[in-house]
């Protein structure tokens, strides 16, 4: 295996990093979660840039947008194939390697680390095989770790937004405000809290988180100028020229070596 983070593979460039509906799924989901923070804190703080019913009624609006780009259209481009042949097993590997923080990752990580007290280079986290023509990962091993912190803020936000919408909602005769509030009211116990407070508060932390989260995403990890082709990439091309050697890596060549049985 060779690898290459001075020139791109045979003269390839410029390569497909993002599709259209990814950049259509990351769009739509940035839009409706500023929408959802701006109205969502109105609501709770009181702020006066806009009327409580209008600050609800876009916060309503958004919810559905914000649930479809992360429920329904992140796990499509996670797992749709453009290939004839594209199998399950495929489609497994490629969400592993490309999505979950594991070894490589870690590695990675701990020389971004050593970088940053002047320790060695900055590692590439955007590396393309050329053999396959597939990434192999395309995200910052941090950005690995907060998608998963993310999901389970989405997964929180959600629940809890049910019961601060309407404590009765209850779709179809199933009574989802009723049980979401009787799971709560156990563990708000624990806490001296009743079960609607610590849905409130609940809601309000997974806000807070994807504050944070935006501040580590875009104001940290994604400040430095030789990034700026993702931002290019993920909201206007979708491509990714592998001839700019920051952050890049290519894999040119993989070769299997055999044996050689030795003759008596």
């Amino acid at each position: 295996m060779v690898r290459s983070a001075e020139r791109p593979a045979s003269g390839r460039i410029i390569v497909e990093r993002y599709t259209w509906l990814e950049r259509v799924t990351h769009l739509v989901h940035l839009v409706a979660m500023f929408i959802l923070l701006i109205t969502g804190f109105k609501i709770y703080a009181g702020w006066q840039f806009m009327s409580f019913d209008t600050a609800r009624t876009l916060h309503m609006i958004a919810v559905p947008f914000f649930l479809v780009a992360n429920w329904l259209l992140v796990p499509y481009n996670l797992f749709s194939c453009k290939e004839e042949r594209c199998s399950v097993r495929d489609r497994i590997v490629h969400f592993k390697d490309s999505y979950v923080f594991g070894k490589a990752d870690a590695e990675r990580l701990i020389d971004i680390i050593k970088n940053f007290f002047g320790k060695g280079k900055y590692p590439a986290f955007s590396i393309y095989d050329e053999t396959t023509g597939h990434y192999e990962t395309k995200l910052h091993p941090v950005m690995k770790i907060l998608i998963v912190l993310e999901s389970i803020a989405i997964v929180i936000v959600a629940v809890t937004g049910i019961v601060l919408y309407s404590l009765d909602w209850a779709p179809f005769g199933i009574p989802v405000s009723s049980w979401i509030l009787s799971v709560t009211w156990y563990f708000a116990s624990f806490f001296n809290f009743n079960a609607l407070s610590l849905l409130r508060l609940l809601h309000l932390f997974a806000a807070y988180w994807f504050v944070f989260e935006l501040v580590v995403h875009v104001g940290i990890i994604e400040l430095d100028p030789d990034v700026w082709k993702y931002h290019k990439a993920i909201f206007w091309s979708g491509k990714e020229d592998l001839s700019d050697p920051h952050y890049s890596e290519v894999i040119t060549a993989k070769t299997k070596y055999f044996p050689t049985e030795e003759k008596p």
